[in-house]
This record gives C-alpha cells, structure tokens and sequence, in this order.
C-alpha cells in the first residue's frame, strides 16, 4: 500500500489554522489532530470547538488521538464535531472491547496507540479490534521531539502479526518523523506517517511534504 502522509495539527500557527490546512491538503492524505487533557500527558492542546470550526473548511480525514484518560466519553462529541476516527491509548484502556464497540457504535473508525515504553504484547491481542495502530516514535504530549529508534522493533512486529494474520488494520507511527527517519519507518513496515514540525515547521510546507513522500517512496 502507498505511504499516506498525514501532517499534525499540532505543529500548525494555532492562528491560522484553516489556512495552514488548506496550504497543505491537495499534497497530504489526512490530518492528525492530537487532543490532549492536561492529565493523561502535561499538556493541553485543543478542544472540540476547534474540531467543530476546523472541519467545514477541509475535506481531509480527521485522525483524532486521544491523549485523554476518559476517551469514551467523548466519542459522541467527536463524532459530532467531524471526526473520522478516535484512536486511544492502551495505557488507559488495558482491556480496549468496549471502547472499540463504542466508537463502531457512533460511526467511528477506532485506533489504539502505546507509547515508547509500553511493551507491543499490549495491544497484540486486539489487533483484530482495530483500524489504525498508532506506534509512538515520542513521548506524548509535546511536540518537535527526537525520533526514538528502538520503537521500530514494534513496528516490525505489527506488521509480521497483522500480515500473518490478515488483518485490515493500518499501521501508523507518529513522532519525531523527517525523510530520513519516516524511511527507516516504512521500511520496518509502516503506512502512515504523521509529521508536525517537519511539516509545518518549515517554510515551505508543500515542499515538504514532497521531500517526505519522495523518501518514503523511494
């Protein structure tokens, strides 16, 4: 399957948001939008006001990571905002069934994430559950983070089991992602790849986008 790039809101001129987005949307596949608590990780990001205005002036799909320790609660509002699909964190979800058949019930696609330091043996027995397997190359909660090497055993492992398995799910990974480490990603059997700061954080972010794909293609 070709590489789907999608850019983090994250990274955006909070400003601008709208016309980041569109600056980048005829050259990416989706937008990942990163919601954060302030409990979950030390941080906060955007709420879902911001989903609800952003999402009449795009046509991209809204990947939405839930860094949240509460995420089923708010599947109906994400929903309702204009997202496609709510990935979560096993760290706050160990047995994820429920949260799956919830999502599914609100017409969500639904993704499960873990970090650099929860073991991959996490979310292995429900692999079967998900759309989207979110692989953390960072700690969340921040962006403009170093890429963590040693995540790529994961990715490596995701793609045997869902390979062997013949499961639909994608695999993404999501931090610290530039040409040269999205190539290190894909060739471990990554298919989606989000990118922050080595998107919108350059002065051209078309251009970029371009050097990524052309990387993650070669």
């Amino acid at each position: 399957m070709a590489a789907r790039i999608y850019p983090s809101l994250l990274a955006a001129d909070f400003a601008h948001l709208a016309d980041d987005v569109a600056r980048v949307e005829p050259v990416v596949d989706g937008l990942h939008v990163d919601v954060m608590d302030g409990h979950f990780v030390p941080n906060i990001s955007f709420g879902l006001s911001v989903i609800e205005d952003l999402r009449p002036t795009t046509g991209l799909f809204f990947d939405t990571h839930l860094m949240m320790s509460n995420p089923g609660f708010f599947f109906p509002h994400f929903k309702a905002a204009g997202c496609d699909m709510v990935t979560v964190h096993i760290e706050v979800a160990p047995n994820p069934t429920v949260l799956a058949e919830k999502a599914r019930a609100e017409g969500l696609k639904f993704g499960l994430t873990l970090n650099p330091p929860t073991p991959f043996e996490a979310v292995e027995p429900y692999l079967e559950l998900v759309d989207n397997l979110l692989i953390m190359s960072v700690y969340p909660g921040f962006g403009g983070q170093s890429f963590v090497p040693e995540v790529l055993e994961k990715v490596e492992r995701a793609r045997e089991i869902i390979d062997s398995r013949g499961l639909p799910a994608d695999i993404q990974i999501d931090g610290g992602i530039t040409p040269e480490t999205g190539r290190l990603a894909r060739a471990a059997g990554a298919e989606i790849f989000v990118a922050g700061t080595a998107i919108f954080g350059r002065p051209d972010p078309v251009e970029a986008v371009a050097a990524l794909r052309a990387a993650l293609e070669d």
